[in-house]
């Protein structure tokens, strides 16, 4: 795992993304059988789904299964710009546990980059993750 931080995260600055609670950070999980109920579509298809960048899973904490945040869906959708942003910080070398505690840890946009993603403000989002350091 990479040890991508971001600068001037109150409180967490110092912990690199993949050693964040991301129990602490995410309220509320679903496992790949829900989320393939959420979309109408099997759990083979979640798992291509995360394969592919379209999501992001991770384990919320020791004994628990893989799951993808709630907040990556809105109206039985997965949000607006997600899978793309995805994909930029993939590019950016980030595992998937990096990337749910990068969109979930409060930063310099107005709220968590999902809060943003939801609100349909992803062009914020995306240039922000475009100026991560490799």
């Amino acid at each position: 795992m990479s040890e991508h931080s971001e600068p001037g995260t109150p409180g967490t600055s110092d912990v690199p993304l993949a050693e964040r609670d991301l129990a602490a950070l995410v309220t509320e999980w679903l496992d790949w059988g829900q989320v393939a109920a959420l979309l109408g579509v099997t759990p083979a298809k979640v798992r291509t789904m995360i394969r592919e960048h379209e999501l992001a899973a991770a384990v919320p904490r020791p004994g628990a299964g893989p799951c993808v945040p709630a907040d990556f869906f809105q109206d039985g959708l997965i949000v607006k710009g997600l899978p793309g942003l995805l994909t930029l910080l993939h590019d950016h070398r980030f595992d998937d546990r990096e990337c749910i505690a990068w969109l979930f840890t409060d930063d310099d946009l107005p709220g968590r980059p999902i809060d943003a993603l939801r609100e349909n403000r992803g062009s914020e989002v995306k240039r922000r993750a475009q100026v991560l350091e490799y």
